[in-house]
């Protein structure tokens, strides 16, 4: 049985480092930046998350708390601590190209949980303009029109990988491959 997308890896070699530079240029920065912004004050500070990182995550629930937090649980910690890991951890590792497919699906989730939060936790979805709408000739709607981009970017990795400058390349070159090999032709 061959490969489906062997073909198309063979004709892309440059989309994967394109997508990475894209999402390098483009989202490592912006995810970055918001997971700035969780970070809690020191050295301990990516143990112990600021309050706006709760606010941000947990809106109501961080509103109903009184925004002491105290009154939340090791859940809530738990959740936003692993969101400001990923914020850093998971564009790093797609940009480097290392256990690229792993990390550009992780981020896949990230988004669509980032996009729900946005929606219901921060009721964007009580605002047209920023939900946006698909086929409707204006393509900045924040959640529906740009995160199909970047999920759109994010696929074309899990798809292809992290490319020929990829330390996946690099590092897992004699590794067993996790494709069936080609059928050998018959005597």
């Amino acid at each position: 049985m061959t490969d489906p997308t062997a073909p198309l890896v063979r004709m892309t070699p440059l989309l994967p480092i394109l997508s990475r530079f894209v999402f390098a240029a483009v989202l490592l920065p912006y995810f970055w930046a918001s997971a700035m912004t969780k970070l809690g004050s020191g050295i301990f500070g990516v143990f112990s998350p600021a309050l706006g990182a709760y606010a941000q995550i947990f809106p109501r629930v961080t509103e109903a708390a009184g925004y002491n937090l105290d009154n939340l649980n090791l859940f809530h910690w738990a959740v936003v601590t692993a969101g400001m890991w990923a914020e850093f951890i998971l564009p790093l590792l797609i940009v480097v190209g290392l256990l690229t497919r792993l990390s550009a699906l992780g981020m896949i989730g990230f988004v669509v949980v980032q996009s729900l939060t946005d929606l219901y936790g921060h009721r964007a979805i009580e605002h047209a303009e920023t939900l946006g709408a698909w086929f409707d000739r204006a393509p900045d709607g924040l959640i529906l029109d740009q995160r199909a981009f970047w999920i759109t970017l994010l696929v074309t990795l899990v798809v292809l990988g992290g490319g020929a400058l990829s330390l996946d390349r690099l590092l897992f070159r004699n590794a067993p491959s996790a494709r069936p090999a080609d059928p050998q032709p018959a005597p």
